[in-house]
């Protein structure tokens, strides 16, 4: 496995960290800034340094870079296979008439099941239901294959995200990788460093990923009343405060993040499912949890892994990204210090990421985590 990586910043060149050679049939990752992934050459940009480049975008709330986080810039991973093989597909939204688990189901059967060892998802954030993305691949793989990925960012602005496969970012792409061979090695994981607070309520009224009422009472109003004063800020400071989420079929919580609120029904749409009867509390953190959250991601990423890491992705949650602030950084240092200063990571901040819970096969949709998915050949 060969990689070169790439930053742009402004109105500048791309700059490399190596001269770029060429590479026979490379993955090209781009991950960036939705001003700068709006510009309309930017995909003919990238394809002159990777003519045979298979060229993936999507939209950043902030862009990782080895040790460094950075804003307003575009980071470039270019990734060569020795043995092992990728295929790349994509649908968009729109075609499925919002019915995200059907979009899933068809995009996973267009993978070959041969030895398909995982598949990497970029997709749109702004209106899915990842919970429901997810299902829909779930229902149609061997629960062999990884799933991991993350849903597409846009700052903390909440306008609308972008995503690709060689063409310009457009709203609505869902973009699956499929990587295949008995070379890789790939492994995922994720943690939060998020804590419970306050009472327990108890979902009354909720559809997919749209939430209604809490305790017989309109949700929106009561989440309001917990903010006060930061209610004006929705939905960004809502960020801050996700909610804890403990499903009554399995007992396990989620963590989910409120991407918009809906003012005329009163309600509160967030990034994943939200079932009816499930308890519900607000969550808190601090700069120390969520980077020892980090190194905790990283060390389930590394367990049990026969081979060190060639090359790390991680996506964060842009609500860690505002709490941690100018300390961002500590959090990427934590997860360098356990998998190895010697691999190559990129990454973004996102509204949402998947990965499966440490000892579990089944991708999940979470939010306020931080999720790898670890590459070696």
């Amino acid at each position: 496995m060969r990689t070169i990586q790439g930053i742009k910043t402004g109105k500048q060149p791309f700059k490399f960290d190596a001269e770029i050679s060429a590479f026979k049939n490379p993955l090209v990752l781009v991950f960036g800034n939705r001003y700068m992934l709006e510009h309309e050459n930017i995909y003919e940009e990238i394809k002159q340094f990777f003519p045979n480049g298979h060229i993936v975008f999507g939209t950043t709330s902030g862009e990782i870079m080895n040790e460094t986080v950075y804003e307003s810039s575009i980071v470039l991973t270019a990734v060569d296979f020795d043995k092992g093989s990728f295929l790349v597909k994509r649908k968009n939204v729109s075609d499925f008439n919002n019915n995200d688990q059907h979009l899933g189901e068809n995009l996973m059967k267009e993978f070959p099941l041969e030895n398909l060892k995982h598949l990497f998802l970029v997709s749109e954030g702004s209106t899915v239901n990842g919970s429901a993305l997810i299902n829909g691949f779930e229902s149609r793989k061997d629960k062999t294959i990884g799933l991991s990925g993350g849903l597409c960012g846009d700052d903390d602005r909440f306008e609308r995200t972008l995503s690709s496969y060689n063409e310009n970012p457009k709203e609505g792409e869902i973009v699956a990788i499929g990587f295949y061979g008995a070379s890789l090695e790939i492994t995922s994981a994720n943690f939060g460093g998020w804590t419970p607070f306050g009472p327990e309520r108890i979902i009354t009224k909720s559809k997919d990923n749209v939430l209604y009422e809490l305790d017989g009472k309109p949700a929106l109003d009561l989440y309001k009343k917990y903010l006060g004063e930061k209610a004006k800020e929705l939905p960004k400071s809502a960020l801050l405060y996700p909610l804890s989420v403990r499903d009554p079929n399995d007992n396990v919580a989620i963590v989910r993040t409120i991407l918009n609120i809906d003012e005329t029904n009163n309600t509160m749409i967030l990034a994943g499912d939200v079932p009816e009867g499930s308890k519900v509390q607000l969550m808190m953190s601090n700069v120390d949890d969520i980077a020892n959250g980090a190194r905790k991601a990283a060390e389930y990423a590394m367990r049990n892994r026969k081979h060190k890491p060639q090359l790390a992705i991680l996506i964060s949650c842009v609500g860690r990204k505002l709490i941690m602030d100018q300390r961002t950084e500590e959090e990427v240092e934590e997860v360098i210090s356990v998998i190895g200063s010697d691999t190559a990571v990129s990454g973004f901040y996102s509204y949402g990421e998947m990965a499966p819970f440490a000892g579990q096969d089944a991708c999940k949709l979470h939010n306020q985590t931080m999720t790898l998915t670890l590459f070696s050949e």
